[in-house]
């Protein structure tokens, strides 16, 4: 087998959602002396195990509050898991919510430096690949506008191009390949495919099966934070077709 690069070892993760708001500390204070506060605990993943490899492409399939990009957030270092533990190897690029470290009142030269200083990145390194940026991004002539400006897809695109300029081991892709039009779609899944051929470790949430199955050699089915099916993508794919028709 390949050298192991992503450990999933029987993580939980749990949310409290308060039931009641409250107001003020007097309130809260009473309350509390009262009894009254109910935390709703509520497990967003519960007992999830699994193993990755170098070069493999792992898809997570499931109906939207399964769990799909609670897992990618731990899996990236996002939310620390209440239980168990991930182990991860190598440089990782996660691509959760493009732009999230976006800052709107700067234009999109000065995200460049900023986001990319949020993914860890150098400013020489930033400089080296500055142009590299702008042309995959196809923002020229706005690359000097505030990104208050910008539409959500030529935030996105920013994003993305800023994220995949690294060559990471580890990739992780929440439903990141549906942003732009269609032509940017296709470059940006390129992009990827490219990384893809260099080994890279994948893990990605779609809502297109058709997509997950074009990309991906594994499969995961989560259902309500738990993981109902794991293996090949043939395998997976059959089973979640049953799921959704």
């Amino acid at each position: 087998m390949g050298k192991e690069v992503v450990k999933v070892d029987h993580v939980g993760m749990k949310f409290n959602l308060s039931q009641e708001k409250i107001d003020s500390i007097k309130e809260y204070f009473i309350k509390f002396v009262k009894r009254e506060i109910k935390y709703d605990e509520f497990w967003a993943l519960k007992d999830i195990n699994f193993t990755l490899n170098k070069g493999e492409r792992l898809g997570i399939l499931g109906l939207n509050g399964a769990g799909k990009s609670t897992l990618l957030k731990v899996i990236a270092g996002v939310f620390k898991p209440t239980e168990g533990k991930v182990t991860r190897r190598g440089v990782l690029a996660p691509m959760l919510e493009l732009g999230a470290g976006f800052d709107m009142q700067y234009t999109g030269a000065e995200n460049i430096y900023l986001y990319g200083s949020v993914l860890g990145y150098s400013k020489e390194f930033i400089d080296e690949r500055y142009q590299e940026i702008v042309d995959f991004s196809e923002l020229k002539k706005f690359i000097d506008v505030p990104l208050k400006n910008y539409s959500s897809g030529m935030r996105a695109r920013l994003g993305f191009s800023i994220a995949t300029v690294v060559e990471p081991d580890i990739l992780i892709l929440d439903e990141v390949l549906s942003v732009g039009d269609a032509k940017f779609r296709k470059k940006s899944e390129k992009k990827v495919m490219d990384m893809f051929d260099k080994g890279v470790t994948v893990l990605f949430v779609s809502h297109s099966l058709e997509q997950v199955e074009r990309l991906c050699n594994k499969a995961m089915i989560l259902e309500h934070g738990r993981m109902l099916e794991y293996g090949e993508i043939e395998k997976v794919a059959e089973a979640y077709r049953k799921i959704i028709d």
